[in-house]
């Protein structure tokens, strides 16, 4: 093997990776490394390029629904689903909540928000704790559409009880902006408690966030 055949190989991004570190590599690079970008003729780096381009850049990638992603050639279903894994891992290490009490519904908005804002469709997650109101778990259960997503109340207590949480909150967004909690929301909201109370969990509070805005449902 020729000197120069040796540099070539080093300097695919998978071998720089491994050598100098993830900070070696470009937003393209990355992209299609985590994709599994294949295109051969085309390049799998230009691809990647390409991508990040067509989402608006890093930000718009993180935010890309699967739809978005397979939608650009080389892009396929597996691709996608690779890059949604590696951006969720990325948001819960930075806004995992490290025993936090949540005993007030600001306390629940400082966790949920950051879940949610980065959020295009209605999101509904469970925040499943402890006896002491420690966070276990943030757990989306059920999303919808730009301005609507179902309550599953069976999905809402299976999460909390497949962490062996003992109390719960609810939270979801309204992407239009205005967190004033819906006829619907309260319907739900009290759904959920009574379903709550019938299985022994403490229902704690649901919140309507919506961007840097909050409210309780009341």
């Amino acid at each position: 093997m020729s000197y120069t055949s040796q540099v070539l190989i080093g300097d695919q991004p998978r071998e720089r990776l491994l050598r100098l570190g993830a900070g070696a590599l470009s937003d393209a690079e990355l992209v299609a490394l985590v994709a599994s970008i294949k295109a051969p003729g085309r390049g799998d780096v230009a691809l990647g390029h390409k991508l990040t381009l067509e989402c608006g850049g890093l930000r718009g990638l993180a935010a890309a629904f699967p739809e978005d992603l397979t939608r650009i050639a080389g892009i396929d279903t597996t691709g996608a689903a690779r890059l949604i894994a590696a951006f969720e891992l990325a948001a819960r290490a930075t806004t995992a909540p490290a025993n936090r009490v949540v005993d007030s519904a600001a306390a629940i908005a400082e966790v949920v928000s950051p879940v949610l804002a980065r959020e295009r469709r209605e999101k509904v997650v469970v925040v499943a704790t402890d006896a002491a109101n420690r966070v276990l778990r943030i757990v989306p259960v059920a999303t919808g559409g730009l301005d609507w997503s179902p309550l599953p109340v069976r999905e809402v207590l299976q999460a909390v009880l497949r962490y062996d949480g003992r109390a719960f909150a609810l939270a979801h967004n309204h992407p239009s902006g205005d967190p004033t909690p819906s006829v619907q929301d309260c319907e739900a909201s009290e759904a959920v408690r009574r379903a709550a109370d019938a299985v022994g969990l403490r229902f704690l509070d649901h919140l309507v966030v919506a961007g840097s805005s909050w409210r309780a449902v009341r």
